[in-house]
């Protein structure tokens, strides 16, 4: 052996020994590195915390009526209570008719109070004269027919002129009755069927009157709940087509969150579930439940519907505050939901 082999011989000894004792152990234990690695990727933690925004149910407010807008009365940001005045359109020609229809009414129920009644007094007492006088009239008659006919048995007078008192007796005794008859009916007033073809004309009335005032409600609109105008539409004096929203509400309760879970997620949320959600890293947790599963998944990009994109697949979910502070909160502010326990 040279010189320099015996020189390298302990060099290889020792990197022989080293090779033995630190880098075999290593390369063997790289398989069971890697299977940790893949158990643990396999068994992630399920997701209990989310990113999402606020998103608000609107109240749109319209008259079914066209009109000018004469006033609006809210401002954009402004917090109103119920039955608040919101604003008003012209309404001359919904007054006019309102005017049209209290005039009917009246002029309605007076027909069918007269037609209940019946003839004036100063009528009645022409009829009760006109009783009174077909009675001596009758009466007059009736004493004539005495005489004539006591003279007729003495054969004084003729046949004829007998008869001729006689009828003229039994004709005003008829005119009596008549009389009476048209008095009787006088005191009862019109006839069923006018009476109530008049009750028809006061009920027509009633609803043109129904009708109009209506009109002029519509005309004027008040806030239905407590809410914030979130938006105006219109400024006075422009014209407002018929249905067209003049303003937005936002009332509190109106308030929603909307985020995103995955398939795997999906599957274990429920409604009724509590979240808990925060405006921002320091602001305090405010309490919501968990209301509504969209019924269709959706895709991130890219759209590809394979297998290997299912991961990717995420469905929409809105919970609704428990109690919602009025006008701290605002549509599509971000906010940081979790699962409470």
């Amino acid at each position: 052996m040279s010189i320099e082999d015996q020189r390298l011989e302990p060099i290889v000894k020792g990197v022989f020994l080293f090779v033995n004792k630190f880098i075999l152990p290593s390369i063997r234990l790289i398989p069971a590195f890697i299977t940790c690695l893949i158990i643990s990727g396999c068994s992630k933690a399920p997701e209990t915390t989310w990113q999402g925004y606020l998103e608000g149910d609107f109240v749109y407010i319209a008259s079914p009526l066209a009109g000018r807008l004469d006033q609006l009365a809210v401002v954009k940001g402004q917090q109103v209570k119920k039955s608040d005045l919101l604003f008003a359109l012209e309404s001359e020609n919904e007054r006019a008719a309102q005017s049209e229809a209290n005039a009917q009414l009246s002029s309605a129920k007076a027909k069918l109070e007269d037609t209940k009644k019946g003839l004036r007094p100063s009528e009645l007492a022409g009829l009760q004269a006109r009783v009174g006088q077909a009675k001596a009239n009758a009466e007059l008659s009736r004493i004539n027919l005495s005489r004539e006919e006591e003279l007729f048995k003495e054969k004084v007078i003729s046949q004829s002129d007998y008869d001729h008192a006689r009828l003229t007796y039994e004709a005003n005794v008829k005119t009596v009755e008549q009389v009476i008859s048209e008095l009787d009916t006088a005191h009862l007033g019109a006839r069923n069927d006018l009476i109530q073809a008049a009750q028809a004309a006061v009920l027509a009335a009633e609803a043109a009157k129904r009708r109009a005032d209506w009109a002029i409600d519509q005309k004027i609109k008040t806030t239905p709940v407590t809410a914030l105008v979130y938006d105006t539409l219109y400024r006075a004096g422009e014209f407002v087509a018929a249905g067209m929203p003049v303003l937005t509400l936002l009332p509190p309760e109106n308030l929603k969150i909307r985020f995103y879970v995955t398939e795997e997620t999906f599957g274990r949320l429920k409604p009724g579930d509590k979240l808990a959600v925060k405006l921002g890293e320091k602001s305090e947790p405010i309490a919501a439940t968990l209301s509504y599963f969209s019924p269709q998944p959706e895709y991130t990009p890219p759209i590809l519907f394979n297998r290997d994109n299912r991961s990717k697949l995420v469905f929409m979910c809105e919970a609704l505050f428990d109690h919602a502070p009025a006008g701290s909160l605002h549509p599509g502010q971000p906010v940081d939901i979790s699962l409470v326990p």
